[in-house]
């Protein structure tokens, strides 16, 4: 919808709304819809099953395809610092321990690992129910006090989790 004020004319010689889908986010697909409006900075809105996103006009002139990307990457990192800090937080209780250090990172076909002491999540791992990601932190959780899939590895995420082996194979993890 075009708001128009008195004695203002609009030329909209421009593609103002570009869309995609679906794109999943805890295990729900959405469409994503961006117009471009005349603001400052970004503004995001979830509505029913699409995901609003409204960024200032001064992006129109950059291709559709990438602006959805970053504005798609950006909305994951987002969603991903809360999902991941709380499934973080959540493991640390139940297991009595923590990793000297977390972060989240983008990384190829991996939707988390553990070295030295540290975990890694992938911020795409939030395309995936929370149960995933639940599990992808115990998983990693341990490998703090194990480095490989030996048997008392998977005891212990037995023990956190009966069903592991539902999530095990879904992505490399």
């Amino acid at each position: 919808m075009i708001k128009i004020k008195r004695n203002m004319k609009i030329k909209n010689t421009q593609k103002t709304t570009i869309e995609r889908h679906p794109v999943p986010v805890l295990g729900i697909d959405y469409r994503v819809k961006i117009t471009y409006k005349n603001i400052k900075i970004a503004e995001l809105d979830v509505e029913n099953t699409t995901i609003k996103i409204s960024l200032p006009n001064k992006y129109k002139k950059q291709e559709n395809k990438t602006i959805l990307d970053i504005a798609i990457d950006k909305m994951y990192e987002q969603i991903a610092k809360v999902e991941i800090e709380n499934a973080m937080e959540k493991m640390r209780i139940v297991l009595g321990f923590a990793p000297e250090d977390f972060e989240i990172r983008k990384m190829e076909n991996k939707l988390g690992k553990c070295e030295n002491q540290k975990i890694t999540i992938n911020p795409e791992i939030v395309k995936y129910p929370r149960e995933m990601i639940e599990y992808v932190v115990l998983h990693q959780y341990c490998h703090l006090k194990y480095k490989n899939h030996c048997k008392s590895f998977y005891e212990l995420l037995a023990k956190y989790q009966p069903n592991y082996e539902e999530f095990a194979f879904t992505k490399k993890i």
